[in-house]
């Protein structure tokens, strides 16, 4: 049509159907549209009849009119953002007033909302503790847009998971998702506990460490979190990177995980914890045991622990 019109710039309705062969109906519903897009306008001369806009002129206008329309609805979106983000803020501050420094959470969907909002929120930085090896299916599905959205902000984000995750195929296809995303993920022998630190001023940590389902606790507070991230740091400095398995430290003849099985055992803790904490099996567990006294030169779990006191392995890991 838009064609036919510049081509035959004389003719009227009428003679636009007779040369197109379509109902005079439709040729009004069509310059109608083209009239809207500022493609064709009435002739001075002859107002029966309709120009077509040269296209330099007619496609530069429309295209100027699309991106006012797109510059206007940007502008529609940032001003909804920022009264979404005011209403958050409002609420977490109602909220942090009626808890100012412990929140208990009770139940899977209440940790989950509360770890939507704070991640939702946060807008400088996030380190986490992801212990017990495997992850499950579920938790990486569920964490996976939480994750992606913090970092799309430019968060700077930090995990720190168990070397046991190279045993899980899953699991460790996620972590090399975290780092091709931007963030910074290391493995340590074990981790004592889930930890999740929000811009330096909130912390969701498990109620009991050996059992999660009896809930977590949001702790606020610039004591207790300031804390919690010195934890983080020291464990951070002394762990790998992802993909250097589990390297022997310049000195030492024994893995990072094989010092965190001596650690634990030195501190009493038994197999099952210890399994527990390194992700791993008891069977694995005992099997390490076994290597560690093998390597130290032990007849018992109590002189493994004094020969690693002597030698000095124990004193630097944190």
């Amino acid at each position: 049509m838009y064609s036919a019109i510049l081509d035959n710039p004389q003719y009227g309705v009428n003679d636009l159907a007779d040369l197109l062969g379509w109902p005079p109906r439709r040729v009004r519903h069509i310059l109608d549209e083209l009239a809207e897009l500022s493609l064709v306008r009435p002739s001075w001369e002859h107002p029966e009849t309709l120009l077509a806009v040269t296209p330099a002129v007619g496609f530069s206008t429309l295209l100027a009119r699309q991106e006012q329309e797109l510059l206007q609805r940007q502008q529609e979106l940032a001003a909804n953002r920022r009264a979404v983000m005011e209403l958050i803020e409002q609420h977490s501050r109602q909220r942090a007033a009626q808890h100012p420094e412990v929140d208990h959470l009770t139940g899977l969907d209440e940790i989950r909302t509360r770890i939507e909002e704070l991640a939702n929120t946060c807008q400088t930085e996030l380190m986490a503790f992801a212990p017990r090896g495997a992850q499950t299916r579920e938790a990486m599905e569920a964490s996976r847009p939480l994750d992606q959205a913090v970092l799309d902000r430019g968060v700077l984000m930090r995990t720190i998971y168990v070397q046991s995750i190279y045993n899980d195929s899953l699991t460790l296809e996620y972590a090399h998702w975290l780092t091709e995303a931007g963030a910074l993920v290391r493995t340590y022998g074990a981790l004592s506990q889930r930890l999740l630190i929000y811009d330096r001023e909130s912390a969701l940590v498990p109620v009991n460490p050996e059992e999660e389902t009896m809930g977590a606790v949001l702790i606020r507070g610039t004591g207790i979190v300031n804390a919690l991230c010195e934890h983080f740091e020291s464990v951070w400095e002394h762990s790998a990177e992802l993909g250097a398995g589990q390297p022997r430290r310049q000195g030492e003849e024994l893995t990072a995980q094989q010092l965190a099985v001596l650690r634990l055992l030195a501190d009493g803790h038994t197999d099952e914890t210890i399994a527990r904490r390194l992700g791993v099996s008891i069977r694995t567990t005992r099997r390490i045991t076994a290597e560690l006294m093998t390597l130290l030169g032990a007849r018992s779990r109590f002189q493994a622990g004094v020969r690693a006191t002597e030698r000095g392995v124990l004193r630097s890991d944190p």
